[in-house]
This record gives structure tokens, sequence and C-alpha cells, in this order.
């Protein structure tokens, strides 16, 4: 079964699940915000994806970070604080038997349908 996870209010992420959808792809919805997201999910993510790909420096969140905590920013601390932080996430992350991809383009839309 294919999860995605996001964010309630993320425009991509509601553009996201109308699109499974209407394509008829069966998945199951995680807020990452109002359920939470455990540190090994974040970490398996980040070591199959890649911080940088995972990790969202240019949002509002990361933004209101402090300095300390942007320097955070590299490996393990990166993944500590997107797990505290999940709004620090790129979204949606789409997990389908722990195949991992990050984002809403053209790429894991034809890796959703496959």
């Amino acid at each position: 079964m294919l999860k995605m996870y996001g964010l309630k209010n993320c425009d991509t992420c509601r553009k996201a699940m109308r699109w499974l959808e209407s394509e008829g792809i069966a998945f199951d919805f995680v807020d990452v915000r109002k359920d939470g997201i455990a540190e090994s999910d974040v970490s398996r993510w980040a070591k199959s994806a890649g911080v940088d790909q995972l990790l969202n420096r240019r949002g509002t969140t990361w933004r209101g970070l402090s300095d300390a905590d942007k320097s955070k920013g590299e490996g393990a601390g990166a993944v500590a604080l997107m797990a505290e932080h999940p709004a620090l996430i790129k979204r949606p992350v789409f997990d389908r038997a722990g195949d991992i991809r990050v984002g809403f383009k053209d790429a894991e839309q034809a890796w959703l349908k496959s």
C-alpha cells in the first residue's frame, strides 16, 4: 500500500491527493504535523532520498529557526531537526514498500503510475 506523508493544508499535497484519487491509486495519508513522524522514518527517508532532497530550506519554518538550529541542518542533526519540526520536510513524501520519492513532479507521477 502506498503511503503519502505531508501536511493537510499544503497545496501540493492536496493536489497530489486529488491526482491519486482521479488515477484510482489507493493510498493512506499521514499528516506529519498532526500525527507526528518518527525520527526513524525521517532517517530512512534521508538515507533513501538524501538529506538535501528531503530538507526544505526555503520555507518559513526554516527561516524562523535560530542560527544554532540551522547549523544542525546536515546529516543526523538534520534528521532530528526534521522530526522535531515536520514542516521542514519537503512534501509530499511517498513510501511504497520502502521505495521513497519526494515531491510531486512528472517523474514522481510516472513512478506512482508504474
